[in-house]
């Protein structure tokens, strides 16, 4: 219960900053907009679908995953600025749980990609998109362990470094190969073999594709309960990790 208790308290903590400032919401989203109205009318052609509902039900989910994302591997740089500030030394002086001081940043960032989220699935409807409620939803479940898992993540490896000059650079090494090999944009399906079978290696890769099932009305996929799977643990094992760092670090 006390463990519940901090992280509603860091939760609320951290969602306050980010109410007083929403236009960051806004700039999130931004860029995944502009994805959506310039480029996603290119792939009908491109991939030889008869309408642009079918074009929107593999674009979408992509787009979605790319924002879950990358919008979690960059909390990092938030918690730089905090411990810079003296907010993660402050906090070794208070009986607050070291895992809620992580499960509390990374609600916050999960609400924050769902409600992006949502904003761009409406917008999708708009150009044809048709998903039923219960296969969103799931969707939705698997955007949010993606960005559990990445922001637990970037907040771990900013623990390490703690300098925004090498945490910058780390992100996006690790980010440009995740992007290019999950099928995000496009899928693989007319990759060649061997970097299908690169791909099958990227975790990403299996979240993709069982979001893609889940927006064409696929739930019984065996990709959707796979990348489900595979999703879970890995947000389960970089929040054990990552709340290992925060407990150093306020020791």
């Amino acid at each position: 219960m006390k463990l519940l208790r901090d992280t509603s308290l860091i939760f609320q903590r951290q969602a306050q900053l980010l109410l007083r400032n929403p236009v960051w919401i806004l700039v999130g989203v931004f860029q995944p907009v502009m994805y959506l109205l310039l480029f996603a009318p290119l792939l009908k052609p491109a991939l030889q679908v008869n309408s642009n509902a079918e074009a929107y039900e593999i674009f979408v989910p992509g787009l979605l995953v790319l924002l879950a994302i990358f919008g979690g591997l960059f909390q990092g740089f938030g918690l730089i600025a905090e411990l810079r500030a003296g907010v993660i030394e402050r906090s070794r002086v208070t009986p607050v749980s070291r895992l809620a001081l992580l499960l509390g940043r990374s609600l916050r960032d999960v609400v924050s990609l769902i409600a992006q989220a949502v904003i761009i699935t409406l917008l999708a409807l708009l150009f044809d998109l048709r998903v039923f409620i219960g296969d969103l939803l799931l969707a939705y479940l698997m955007l949010a362990l993606i960005s559990l898992m990445t922001s637990a993540l970037s907040y771990g490896i900013a623990l390490v470094v703690k300098s925004e000059d090498a945490l910058a650079p780390l992100m996006n090494t690790v980010a440009q190969p995740v992007l290019l090999l999950s099928g995000i944009l496009l899928p693989l399906t007319f990759a060649p073999g061997w970097l299908q079978g690169i791909a099958d290696w990227n975790p990403f890769s299996w979240a993709v594709d069982g979001t893609r099932a889940l927006f064409r009305g696929d739930l019984g996929s065996p990709e959707v309960w796979q990348g489900l799977l595979i999703m879970a643990l890995l947000a389960a094992a970089a929040v054990a990790w990552a709340a290992r760092e925060f407990a150093r670090s306020v020791r």
